[in-house]
């Protein structure tokens, strides 16, 4: 929210400069973000008075005004439509400098002399209106400095309220808080309703059909009114609260607003239909012609304002085409009403519209100040645009609201602060954020909270509130009790955090992204219609269609950061996230919840350098980071099996992961078709899923220090042919039965697939290390192990050695 911090000082004295009052207000609760200067470079302008008016002879949009300085009269080259014989206006002369910087000259303007330039209120950067000169009161000076008039410098601050304190979006509760943090007394608007039309019983009635949506509707009537322009210290603070200046009527309601947070609407009081308003649930299916002339769809969630035969607002949101006010309104019925805040956020979310009101409304306004703010805009409207206020207000009230009553304890109060505070210094501090407070023994408050306080509705709120008075710095630093328990960290904690420091070491980036997704995602991936990726489960009230269900896979999220980190000339990415995926496990019971980590590599992996050439990622660096992972967590009988069918992978490039033959997860390229959907055409990209569930099962519990061998180690090479289709890790895996206790380790060194072999075998290298734990190994034992591996392999895959 932003506030003209001149307009707050009308509400209470403030003794301190801005950045000060910053600091007070942040202290409070009441974060500042931002404070602003407005009118800061205004000394070069001054009032000048036109003593006349003539047209410019070479131009028919222009003309020559001389304008009386004060000290003397200059002629002024005006392009303006609204400048007449004796207006005053702002005017700067040659040498001074505008706010933006612009440094004004005597020139000539199609042959005509100008010396100086009267000014709109835009180019003194106070409002957006520049449908003219800033047209100033009669009974000013000329030649008067213009900044005093209006009691600039001003400064704009920029407060962030937190969704709990409706009652501070609005420079009356800011006012509040001031005053109640320096004890300054809190200063009213001045609120004088002069009654001289009919009475209010004879001109409109107010039926509410659904109390609980709409506990309170007031309307007041003003006859006679006339439209037109707002004044101009109305226009510059509703401009810098960056709300719109329509004219006197609708900028009453938007200011009363601002000032009390109470959300105002004018209807034409002509165009309701039987001159009477009634409250009720929208019809399924029922249209309705909003303001900004959109055609909108109800339900049963949205309630209405209605005439006597048809809707003619949709209630705390906006009004409708059919009831606003026009350049011919001459009577007009203001609403100022209480909606349940549940009711209008719903309405909002499903519609999709979010205004001034309905943020009001959506968080909790004061039911007991709807009388109060009615009452102040039909006094401005009535000085501001004429007409005859009817006598009394159509208030329907049928449940008035009755305060909570609060018990305080002094010993929680002071136990939870950490202070050693009286019962009167507390009293003294709720008083002053006018709460009714008495005592009802030593060590008991009884509190009731006025109505702008919808958020203390308990005695730790009250407790909050006492601790915003007394200061959270003034609160002594502590540190909680902190007890050993016999429960230690859940397991995946610790593997989280270790997953984390191994894959930002192989150079991966950790990604969070949303757990809400598109239903599209399953499609995208080419999920079968049976396939668990489509078990979503939906969100009751998701704020876009792409956001509506909780995730089944990681890969849409991570594939979704790829595609916008390469569309900003990203070369090569290697991203990571762990999170759940959530699916739906029965209508009545929660979701299953899956914790899984994904990787995703694109892109270049290999910048060239002189040692070593360019190359972008492939199968075998993600295959590799897999592996390198699950070693690096405790798992270390890990194989990889040529799989089929993954949704979102190539068939072609694809393997299942398994640790004890149970599987983990799988690794491989991106379909095309997913790479075409997230509109990525330059490189190849590569994933691998893993399931955190069987990998804290199959993970050793502790690292056991190994002693250094004592023994030597007995190498032997082993080259075979095999058959295209025989997988390495099949061949590896029977070396490692085979090879038992004392074989070390066994890896791939050479692969030949061409002329010198079948056109359907391969050629495939291993070096496997032997040794013993107690004794050093002989030659000839090696040699009948190393045998009996080969004759094995020959058995199951029907491989033999490789001559030559």
């Amino acid at each position: 929210m932003k506030v003209s911090l001149n307009w707050i000082r009308e509400y209470v004295d403030i003794e301190m400069p801005a950045d000060a009052l910053g600091h007070l207000l942040t202290m409070t609760g009441l974060e500042v973000e931002g404070i602003a200067a407005v009118g800061q470079s205004l000394d070069d302008i001054l009032v000048g008075r036109i003593v006349a008016v003539r047209p410019h002879p070479r131009a028919e949009h222009l003309t020559l005004c001389t304008v009386d300085a004060g000290r003397e009269r200059v002629d002024v080259v005006c392009g303006a439509p609204n400048v007449v014989e004796g207006a005053l206006a702002p005017l700067i002369l040659p040498g001074g400098k505008l706010p933006d910087g612009t440094r004004i000259e005597e020139t000539r303007i199609r042959g005509e002399r100008s010396t100086g330039m009267l000014l709109a209120e835009d180019e003194m950067g106070l409002t957006d209106d520049h449908a003219g000169i800033m047209l100033l009161a009669p009974d000013l000076v000329p030649g008067m400095p213009f900044a005093p008039v209006f009691g600039f410098p001003d400064q704009v601050l920029e407060i962030a309220i937190t969704p709990n304190r409706p009652d501070c979006a609005n420079v009356l509760g800011v006012a509040r808080e001031i005053a109640a943090a320096t004890g300054k007394a809190l200063r009213w608007p001045d609120i004088r309703v002069e009654e001289g039309g009919p009475s209010i019983e004879d001109l409109t009635s107010v039926t509410i059909l659904d109390p609980d949506g709409c506990p309170r509707y007031a309307a007041g009537m003003i006859q006679g009114v006339k439209p037109g322009p707002s004044p101009f210290w109305m226009r510059y603070r509703l401009h810098q609260s960056e709300v719109r200046s329509i004219s006197n009527l609708v900028d009453v309601t938007n200011y009363v607003m601002l000032e009390m947070g109470q959300p105002l609407h004018a209807f034409d009081y002509d165009r309701l239909r039987e001159h009477r308003i009634v409250v009720r649930r929208a019809e399924e299916g029922e249209t309705f012609m909003t303001l900004d002339g959109q055609g909108r769809t109800m339900t049963r969630e949205n309630l209405m304002i209605c005439d006597g035969e048809r809707p003619v607002a949709l209630a705390g949101i906006m009004g409708g085409l059919n009831s606003e006010i026009f350049a011919n309104t001459e009577n007009v019925l203001i609403e100022s009403a209480f909606f349940d805040p549940v009711t209008i956020r719903r309405g909002s979310k499903r519609l999709g519209l979010s205004t001034e009101a309905s943020y009001r409304f959506e968080r909790g306004a004061d039911i007991g100040g709807v009388g109060t703010a009615l009452k102040r805009a039909l006094s401005l409207m009535r000085r501001w645009s004429g007409g005859k206020i009817a006598r009394g207000l159509a208030d329907n009230y049928p449940k008035p609201w009755n305060p909570p009553l609060i018990r305080l304890r002094m010993d929680h109060v002071n136990r939870m602060l950490g202070a050693s505070l009286s019962q009167g210094a507390v009293k003294g501090f709720l008083e002053t954020l006018e709460m009714d407070v008495r005592a009802d023994n030593e060590d008991e408050l009884v509190v009731r909270p006025p109505s702008f306080r919808v958020d203390v509705t308990r005695e730790v709120d009250l407790i909050e509130e006492v601790a915003r008075r007394y200061g959270f710095d003034q609160i002594p630093l502590t540190y909680p009790r902190v007890r050993p328990s016999e429960e230690g960290d859940a397991a995946e904690l610790h593997l989280q955090e270790e997953i984390q420091s191994i894959m930002t070491g192989l150079g991966f980036t950790e990604i969070i992204t949303y757990s809400f997704i598109s239903p599209e995602s399953a499609d995208i991936l080419g999920a079968e219609r049976d396939s668990v990726l489509r078990s979503f489960v939906a969100l009751l009230n998701p704020l876009t269609i792409d956001q509506s269900v909780l995730r089944t896979s990681l890969i849409p999220g991570l594939m979704a950061a790829v595609k916008i980190n390469m569309d900003r000339d990203e070369k090569g990415l290697r991203l990571f996230e762990w999170g759940k995926t959530f699916v739906q496990n029965d209508r009545d019971q929660l979701p299953l919840e899956k914790i899984s980590v994904a990787a995703v590599m694109i892109g270049r992996y290999q910048e060239k350098s002189w040692y070593q050439d360019e190359r972008d990622g492939d199968y075998f660096d993600m295959k590799g980071a897999a592996e390198a992972l699950l070693n690096g967590s405790g798992l270390r009988e890990i194989c990889f099996r040529r799989e089929k069918g993954a949704p979102g992978y190539d068939p072609e490039v694809l393997a299942g992961i398994y640790g004890s033959d149970r599987r983990i997860g799988q690794v491989g390229k991106v379909a095309s078709n997913v790479m075409r959907a997230y509109d990525l055409k330059h490189a190849d990209a590569y994933l691998f899923e893993l399931d955190v569930e069987p990998i804290l099962m199959l993970r050793s519990g502790t690292n056991l220090f190994r002693p250094f061998p004592r023994f030597p180690a007995v190498f032997r090479d082993l080259s075979l042919l095999v058959d295209r289709r025989i997988e390495s890790a099949r061949l590896m895996e029977i070396i490692r039965r085979e090879g038992g206790d004392l074989l070390e380790s066994v890896r791939i060194f050479d692969l030949y697939e061409g002329e010198q072999v079948g056109p359907l075998e391969k050629a495939i290298a291993f070096r496997i290390s032997y040794r013993s734990a107690h004794e050093t190994l002989e030659g000839e034992r090696v040699n009948r192990l190393h045998w009996a591996i080969i004759e094995k392999i020959r058995e199951e895959t029907g491989g033999r050695l490789r001559e030559g």
